[in-house]
Formats: structure tokens, sequence, C-alpha cells
């Protein structure tokens, strides 16, 4: 999988010809993640990603995995008016300060459901019965912002107390973590991963 970026295979079309999209696409969008920081790390990036591009993000990940203690929610849910202050002038990360303390207070809300549920892939699974959603799209403009599903588990985690969990982040963050299958029928990733 090493060369594949380079090799001329058929890739869903937004990957465009971005180094870190192509590897992001080809190693990590849809497929299924059970890992709890992983499930965490993709809530927090959705989060800061409202109103911007992935591709921003995605150019910015290694410097929110330093900022943010490589998403460790448990150190994060601690964070104080300092570390605050400090994020909000770390250039390296989106320094929006309402999306600074949702992620603060969504890594108290993400450690109660664990709490709850025992772990938060155990929580957010279930609404999937644990199997991810196949779809079989055939063109971009098919792909949906949002679905009931996603307006269905929005609505429950903004019960829970998350911020930044609106049904379009909420579907970004199930098509990122597997949770739906996305890739065109016509992309390698696609059978890879049905």
């Amino acid at each position: 999988m090493n060369k594949i970026s380079k090799v001329n295979i058929q890739r869903c079309p937004w990957t465009s010809d971005d180094k870190l999209m192509i590897d992001y696409h080809d190693k990590e969008w849809g497929a299924p993640v059970h890992n709890d920081r992983k499930l965490f790390e993709f809530l927090l990036l959705e989060g800061f990603q409202a109103g911007l591009s992935w591709k921003t993000i995605l150019h910015k990940r290694k410097n929110f995995r330093k900022a943010f203690d490589n998403f460790d929610f448990n150190k994060i849910a601690k964070y104080d008016r300092k570390k605050i202050n400090s994020l909000l002038k770390d250039e390296g990360i989106i320094r929006n300060k309402m999306k600074i303390e949702a992620a603060i207070s969504n890594a108290k809300a993400f450690i109660q459901v664990r709490k709850e549920f025992g772990t938060f892939d155990k929580y957010i699974w279930s609404f999937v019965n644990y199997k991810p959603i196949k779809n079989k799209f055939t063109h971009l403009k098919e792909l949906p912002a949002k679905t009931e599903l996603s307006d269905k588990i929005s609505d429950d985690l903004r019960k829970r107390g998350f911020k930044f969990v609106g049904s379009t982040i909420i579907y970004a963050h199930m098509q990122a973590t597997g949770m739906v299958n996305d890739h065109l029928v016509s992309c390698f990733r696609y059978s890879e991963l049905t």
C-alpha cells in the first residue's frame, strides 16, 4: 500500500493531487475505527473543521496532535485557562476560542459516555448495529451532507453535553471512522472495505 498513491488507480475524486489527502483517503477514510482515542481525535478534528476544508485540518493534524496531547481526552478534560490561552496563541492549529473550549467540554462528555457504556466505541457504533453502512454511490453529488441517522446521533450527543456536533459534522465523523462506507463504487477502497 506504500506505493499505491503513485499507481494510476481509481479513487474518489475529492482527493485531488494532494499527497496528504491521497494518503488519508487510501489508508484511513472509511476504515472502521474502534479505538476510543482515535474516535475522539476525529471528533475533535471534525469540530475544528466546521466552516473550513478537511484539507486545511489534515495539513494541521500533526500540530493538533502536539497541541492536544496526542488527543488524550483524559488530559484535555483537565485543561485550564492557562492552557486555553496557550492554545489561542498556537499558530499551528485553528485558534478559535469556541472550538477550543468545545474540545475540552467534549473530552469531559466523552469520559462520561465511557463511564456509562464502557467505551465510546460501544456507544457510537450501536447506532449502526456495530456494522458499517455500505452505500453504493457512483457520483460525488450523491453523497449526503447529513442523514436522518446523523441527525439522531447529533441530537443524542448534544443531550450528553457535546458541542460542535451538528448533523453535518457527525456525518463526516461517520464517514471518517468507517461507520458508513461512502467511497464511490468505482474507487478501489470501496471493495477493500466491503
